[in-house]
């Protein structure tokens, strides 16, 4: 097992390449060599290298050839007229610690290979010539992609095509360009892990969406956040697909715009929809194809979602499909189902009891009353029944006189249920600075039924895994999305104050599910004796 060093300011192909001291200058210089199992390509912080680099050799599956950096410093960069790093048929490789920036086309490709991980890889401005920029397998197996950035790549930012094994875990994908371009899409591809992603398409040309699967196979997608684009999840065609306690939002552009979509492209069966934030956008989940194809759609569970602030309705099903759509949590202003009468008529996707958003907090509001041993309606109202399904099947016209379509919204309105979720309230009292942030956890005192309590939001914003920064009134504050905030006081706004002053964050919680809850953070300053300890803190400085 031999490491390489290659350093493209102090190197020179003249050197053995086997020591920092004796770095080559180059990737071609590397190129010559044969590469084996447990061998490894280092390039040095700082360096730049203005050519492709290709993979001709594979490693093992228990010794990989790696491909990584060392020294201090900005990432080493590889930029190319032509792709960053290619690689057909050299399997078992490790990609980490590099970035990928300026290149004509791929910033990596990869075909018919099996065993690559690409890890804390940055990927920029690819793709410039034209030609797809993504990071791109074919044909291939196991694939892993982690902790990585990819910004600004031309096509899709992550694409795949037949490939057996994806896993795709903490990855950053933001604004990828081009008129077709998605953050990420996979075609034709099985046994898929999307986990704990941002993915965003807010600043693009492109007049598609986010993440897009077609025709997966046995596919997680879970915990992510997605923001933007012309559509969220398309997920068009697929066996065996789970789509778990992802937040998508801002989505639009079109009228038929959703935050899941599923239908076209090839048979749907078995999907879990389930635990997701949807919301800014224009429809929830969508049901539907272009034209009228003979596809299969059934066991379609949508249950224990929140659909929050759309134009249109919580489900659309406009093509004949099997499933149900249960236990939803749906702002009052969001009719919850939007269906042609013939569809209808078909009674194969049921309706089962959702509630709104007011009634989940009711309940929440209720609980609280009564762990406190109050017992008392506060309102005197008592609990609404459910309405049953409403779809009216219109008369059909007269032959030969054009009817309109007709697509009747269904609203539901549940019991109230046992409480899942309570927030309690926080506060922060500050009365001496410190010198450093003042730290807490907005979700040690909730609890939730099932052990799950998720920071969904916290003011207006969504919070997701890069955590979330507001300037407040008096300072500013930093939230995690585990609940671990800090609040730094600035000084200069409490000039001229003094007393006590206080501000407020709201923050919404979920368990995962349908069920949510909202308190707020109260911070209060005791402004004199702040100011004094700042001053003294000022004159030890």
């Amino acid at each position: 097992m031999t490491v390489y060093y290659v350093n493209s300011v102090t190197g020179s192909n003249n050197n053995n390449g086997t020591s920092e001291s004796s770095a080559f200058a180059t990737l071609s210089a590397v190129e010559t060599l044969r590469l084996n199992p447990g061998d490894s390509v280092l390039l040095a912080a700082g360096s730049v290298f203005n050519e492709q680099f290709d993979l001709k050799y594979s490693g093992s599956v228990s010794a990989p050839i790696t491909i990584g950096s060392y020294g201090i410093g900005d990432a080493p960069v590889i930029r190319s007229s032509n792709d960053g790093i290619h690689g057909s048929k050299a399997s078992n490789i490790v990609i980490e610690n590099i970035k990928i920036a300026d290149t004509g086309a791929n910033a990596i490709y990869a075909g018919n290979v099996s065993n690559w991980t690409v890890r804390n890889v940055e990927v920029s401005n690819t793709g410039l010539s034209g030609k797809p920029g993504s990071v791109s397998f074919q044909s291939s197996q196991n694939i892993t992609i982690e902790n990585s950035t990819l910004t600004g790549v031309r096509s899709d930012g992550i694409w795949m095509d037949k490939v057996n094994g994806v896993t795709l875990i903490n990855n950053t994908v933001t604004n990828s360009l081009g008129s077709a371009a998605d953050a990420i899409q996979l075609n034709d591809s099985s046994n898929i892990l999307i986990a704990d992603n941002h993915l965003e398409q807010t600043a693009t040309n492109s007049a598609k969406g986010v993440l897009v699967l077609i025709r997966a196979t046995n596919a997680v997608v879970e915990g992510n956040t997605l923001v933007g684009g012309g559509f969220g999840l398309s997920a068009q065609g697929g066996t065996n697909i789970a789509i778990h306690d992802n937040d998508i939002s801002g989505y639009g552009g079109y009228s038929w715009s959703y935050g899941i979509g599923l239908g076209d492209q090839g048979d749907a069966k078995n999907y879990d929809i389930s635990g997701n934030y949807l919301h800014d956008g224009v429809y929830g989940v969508l049901v539907s194809a272009v034209g009228n194809p003979s596809y299969i759609r059934e066991n379609i569970a949508v249950h224990d979602n929140v659909f929050d602030e759309l134009s249109s309705s919580a489900l659309k099903v406009d093509k004949p499909a099997s499933g149900s759509f249960y236990n939803n949590v749906i702002d009052s202003d969001i009719s919850i189902l939007t269906m042609p009468a013939t569809i209808a008529a078909q009674n194969t996707f049921s309706i089962g009891v959702n509630k709104t958003l007011e009634q989940a907090q009711a309940e929440l509001d209720g609980a609280a009353g009564g762990a406190s041993g109050d017992t008392s309606s506060s309102n005197g109202q008592t609990p609404a029944t459910p309405v049953p399904e409403n779809i009216d099947v219109p008369t059909p016209p007269l032959v030969g006189a054009p009817g309109p379509s007709v697509e009747t919204p269904v609203v539901t309105v549940p019991a109230v249920a046992v409480p899942k979720i309570v927030a309690v309230h926080d506060s922060l009292k500050i009365s001496a600075d410190t010198g450093s942030a003042y730290h807490g956890n907005l979700l040690e005192n909730d609890h939730a039924s099932n052990g799950t309590v998720l920071l969904r939001r916290f003011g207006d914003s969504a919070v997701d895994k890069h955590g979330l920064t507001l300037t407040g009134k008096y300072g500013v504050i930093h939230v995690e999305s585990d609940g671990d905030y800090s609040y730094t006081v600035d000084a200069t706004k409490l000039a001229g104050l003094s007393g006590k002053v206080s501000e407020f964050f709201q923050y919404k919680i979920s368990d995962g599910a349908s069920h949510i809850d909202a308190d707020s953070l109260s911070v209060s300053i005791n402004v004199d004796a702040f100011l004094s300890s700042h001053a003294s803190q000022m004159l030890l400085a």
